[in-house]
């Protein structure tokens, strides 16, 4: 999303890895150099020291952040981070892609079984850490207890513990913070009056996969990035009312609508305040071609790989008065 932009406009780049998970940063690494090894035509021939991967500690990151040398600033993670980095990038272009609690409406005329069995896909796949994994789940009343009893089905089916086998779909979270956190919310909503649909237990750093309903909104599973295997579950009445709900959100990444009804669709398009709208989709969605990113504390800038070239270059004009 980040390096393939960057070399296509030919700059140079320096990658910081977050600390729990460096690995896939330097496979990549290591791949570029050895593509940039095998190419033959000199004219095509890329310094090795155009991409260089730097396992570090964040405090040691943030000295980049500030060296004037260094242009453009794109990050990936968490909404307090991204902004603390921009308030440190005086001068600097800054892309922030930052966090979620991507919502999903399910109006009345949509495909329950589909919609329930794609929710539970993008509520649980990479054990809810990711961005744009569904969190909030807002179905029309008048179908609520139908659609309730497939999504739980599907929480029920979905294989979680050991991620070494093949059946296995929600491995653990990345660290026992993270799983002291997640155990704490759900703990937290169960005792201001939601109700557990199925799941929240925890097995070491393993959550269950975990479905509420009745969460309050005050409550962080309600209204912050929950990044695990966990969904709320809320009845609407107006589809304009759903609108609403999830427009309070401090974020907002992207969001999936299902319904046939074409009036719907437009008016979940136009006053979504989101950067994407995925219609018959959950918001997990994304193609890298595709612009994007967030509004609201989920961004700034978009990627995909057109659109991350131009964020990555300025634009110059020439005016030429009489004849050059």
């Amino acid at each position: 999303h980040k390096v393939a932009p960057a070399l296509a406009v030919g700059t140079s780049m320096i990658i910081k890895p977050a600390p729990q998970a460096p690995g896939a940063a330097l496979l990549l690494q290591k791949l570029f150099e050895e593509a940039a090894r095998e190419l033959s035509d000199p004219s095509e021939s890329i310094p090795l020291a155009m991409l260089q991967t730097l396992p570090c500690d964040n405090a040691v990151a943030e000295k980049a952040v500030t060296d004037s040398r260094i242009t453009i600033l794109s990050f990936t993670g968490s909404a307090a981070v991204g902004f603390h980095l921009q308030s440190k990038a005086i001068g600097k272009r800054v892309l922030l892609e930052l966090g979620g609690n991507a919502s999903v409406i399910v109006h009345s005329d949509a495909d329950l079984k589909r919609a329930s069995q794609r929710c539970a896909s993008g509520a649980l796949g990479y054990a809810g850490q990711t961005c744009i994994s569904v969190q909030k789940i807002f179905v029309e009343e008048s179908v609520a207890h139908e659609f309730e009893q497939l999504l739980v089905s599907e929480f029920k089916r979905t294989q979680y513990g050991d991620p070494s086998r093949a059946d296995v779909v929600v491995g653990p979270v990345i660290d026992t913070k993270a799983a002291d956190r997640l155990s704490g919310w759900i703990s937290d909503a169960k005792k201001s009056g939601a109700q557990i649909l199925t799941g929240g237990n925890r097995n070491q750093n393993i959550i269950e996969p975990t479905l509420l309903k009745g969460v309050p909104e005050n409550q962080p599973l309600s209204c912050e990035e929950a990044f695990g295997p966990v969904a709320v579950l809320e009845t609407y009445r107006g589809f304009e009312t759903a609108i609403s709900k999830i427009n309070q959100s401090k974020y907002g990444l992207q969001a999936g609508v299902f319904t046939q009804d074409a009036r719907l669709i437009a008016l979940a398009s136009r006053d979504l305040d989101v950067g994407g709208v995925l219609i018959n989709e959950i918001p997990t969605f994304r193609a890298d071609h595709m612009p994007y990113g967030g509004v609201k504390q989920s961004g700034l800038g978009r990627e995909g790989l057109r659109y991350a070239m131009e964020e990555y270059c300025e634009r110059r004009i020439t005016v030429v008065w009489g004849r050059a």
